[in-house]
């Protein structure tokens, strides 16, 4: 489980230079961090010449501090007419400075001030894991790593064409400069990548040659006689998993089958790369389906442990709520309600189980904190049993006016087939192609994502895809019998159930049912009462006024979520089932990244009952893997998401076949 992060302090040294107490080190030479940044890892890298006409460049750094070396290189770039396409900028840190910390040191950047307070703007909380910011309209992506290099390194998923080693000095902070850094720095070297840092102690340099880095001596910057620069030339021929190269696409155009959540986010993401997408649904219109309703909350899971889910659901949360604000400053707003969520208990054990994880992950209080059900009545209105996690940045969303506002930012790149029935596709050449009943070739592209739900298993049937529907009934009280209840919280209550802050006409909004898709697909008065009874849980002073509601009388929403074995999404490259079967007995030992896949072709699937938590960080993770970029998630992470884990399962145990 990873560690609570530890914020740096914005404390100068005598000579006015930002000082670190906790490795007794400056952050960057007395003569200038900006003139550092330019000399060791700009002019150390080859930079801007590298970057010249490549449609993506990617730069890995070790310890991000104020993030001077980002600005440096981002204003290079930006000056720069023969810039790369994209700019990607990944930087791990142990212990980050708050966004108000980062103003202070940022105060006298001058010509850099617009792009630090951009930076600022966006700055994320202290919360461990990836953290993926983007500016200039998506050209230039800043991805967070927080956490110790020893955990975050292994972790990413990237393929690096330049690195800046920027730790602390080897003297005072060994563990930034270990033979295993250098080799997971390795790891991630395309071939030809530059290195460039301010240090040429000889260990550190004894350390990239035997990664595989030819390594030279430079000239140093300020009082520093010498500084290091490579470049990755291994003697060895071939490597069994090459980071992943810039997408090599003759023709950057998708199908994408399904306009729900998950397509609508994927349509946007690769549209904003350049793609053009043809977008098939068979109703009407976007989020028709699963993502019809006008009543889904949003906040994170919280664990002891910080499980998958945990950091899955953190990870989506935050994700999602930058990518809404991008819409917003876009012109395209989500209708977002931030009026947070107050998680209660089922019962007094499961408050403890909540105080204990809060106390386990020693997350910061702006992100999530325990509020009492004192509090919670004054400040709130909401007459709760117990105390629970407040959440503040959590809230309330209309899942259509999401797809409205990703298709609208799409624009002229998206081409909707709406009403419109894939009943096939199939591989042909290089391209797949989307047939109708008939088998009359509906679109044809090189990429094919599947975001039809249970819906894609009719297009292909998957021997290791275990999806089931789950249906689920919301009910709407009308704003009548909202007055008779009496206080009605106006944030988001969730627990055993959930209910909204009252709607614009008054009404209140309660959930939700979690059963078998049995029958037909229509609201019954016996689900009604259960929402009752579960809002009656929520509110039990209200109890008694509720019970005098009669489910007879209420509507409300009723669908179908499709959920996966182990309540994960389905996102990623789908395998190729018939290969991985004919190999099976040389996969029996393999990773996920050993399976053959099907060129071409994605899924984005299974998102359940948090599809608000996925749909935008699954946009961007399918994205980044179409086009060989770095990823916004963890390899552990991916790996809990990819299509094919219950395979390579099967596989492990002699199962599959």
């Amino acid at each position: 489980m990873p560690r609570a992060l530890e914020p740096a302090e914005p404390i100068l040294s005598a000579e006015g230079t930002p000082y670190s107490p906790r490795y007794d080190d400056v952050y960057h030479s007395t003569e200038g961090g900006l003139a550092q940044a330019a000399h060791v890892f700009l002019g150390g890298n080859g930079l801007p010449q590298a970057w010249a006409g490549q449609r993506q460049f990617v730069i890995v750094e070790t310890g991000f501090g104020q993030g001077l070396n980002f600005l440096a290189t981002w204003q290079a770039w930006r000056d720069d007419p023969q810039r790369c396409g994209t700019l990607h900028f990944v930087s791990i840190e142990k212990h980050p400075f708050t966004r108000e910390g980062l103003a202070q040191l940022h105060a006298g950047l001058d010509r850099l001030q617009p792009l630090a307070q951009a930076l600022q703007a966006q700055w994320p909380l202290a919360l461990p894991g990836l953290h993926r910011l983007a500016f200039d309209g998506g050209r230039v992506v800043l991805t967070l790593a927080l956490g110790d290099v020893e955990q975050m390194l292994p972790r990413l998923v990237a393929g690096a064409d330049a690195f800046y080693l920027d730790g602390f000095s080897p003297a005072r902070n060994a563990d930034m400069w270990s033979p295993a850094v250098l080799r997971g720095l390795a790891r991630l070297a395309r071939p030809g990548a530059a290195l460039a840092t301010y240090t040429a102690a000889g260990f550190v340099r004894r350390g990239l040659r035997d990664v595989g880095f030819e390594v030279s001596k430079a000239p140093g910057f300020g009082g520093k006689r010498d500084m290091t620069v490579a470049c990755f030339r291994p003697q060895w021929k071939s490597r069994r998993h090459a980071p992943p190269l810039a997408g090599q696409w003759t023709e950057r155009h998708a199908i994408v089958i399904g306009a729900g959540l998950a397509g609508c986010a994927v349509t946007e993401r690769l549209a904003a790369r350049g793609w053009r997408v043809t977008l098939f649904d068979r109703h009407g219109g976007p989020a028709r389906q699963t993502s019809a309703h006008r009543a889904a909350a949003m906040h994170a899971h919280l664990s002891a442990d910080d499980s998958l889910l945990s950091r899955l659901s953190r990870a989506g949360n935050q994700y999602a709520m930058r990518a809404w604000a991008a819409l917003a400053e876009a012109g395209h707003p989500v209708g977002w309600h931030g009026c947070g969520v107050l998680q209660i208990g089922e019962d007094e054990a499961e408050d403890e189980a909540q105080r204990a994880a809060l106390a386990a992950m020693g997350l910061p209080e702006a992100f999530v904190r325990w509020m009492n059900a004192e509090e919670a009545a004054s400040t709130h209105r909401a007459g709760v049993p117990r105390g629970g996690l407040w959440f503040p940045d959590g809230g309330w969303v209309a899942p259509p006016d999401i797809c409205t506002a990703q298709l609208a930012r799409a624009g002229s790149a998206v081409s909707t087939r709406f009403g419109c029935q894939v009943a096939s596709i199939a591989r042909v050449g290089e391209q797949w192609e989307a047939r109708d009943e008939d088998g009359a070739v509906l679109a044809s592209a090189p990429v094919l994502v599947l975001a039809n739900a249970h819906e894609a298993q009719q297009l292909l049937p998957q021997q290791h895809w275990t999806v089931r529907r789950v249906r689920g009934q919301l009910t709407t009280l009308p704003a009548a019998q909202v007055d008779a209840i009496g206080d009605w919280p106006d944030c988001v209550v969730t627990g055993a159930g959930y209910l909204l802050p009252r709607a614009d006409d008054g009404t209140g909004r309660v959930g939700s049912s979690y059963d078998a898709d049995e029958g037909p697909l229509v609201e019954r008065p016996e689900v009604h009462a259960a929402n009752l009874a579960r809002l009656a849980g929520l509110l039990p002073s209200q109890a008694d006024a509720v019970a005098g509601i009669d489910p007879a009388t209420l509507t409300g929403y009723v669908g179908v979520r499709t959920v996966s074995h182990n309540r994960l999404p389905l996102i990623g490259p789908v395998p190729d089932e018939a290969a991985a079967l004919a190999q099976a007995a040389s996969l029996r030992g393999a990773h996920l990244r050993d399976l053959p896949r099907m060129p071409g072709l994605y899924a984005a699937l299974a998102y359940g009952s948090r599809g608000l938590t996925w749909a935008a960080l699954g946009g961007e993770l399918l994205a980044s893997q179409i086009e060989g970029e770095p990823l916004p998630l963890e390899s552990d992470l991916a790996d809990a998401v990819d299509p094919a884990r219950l395979l390579l399962r099967a596989l492990r145990h002699g199962q599959a076949g």
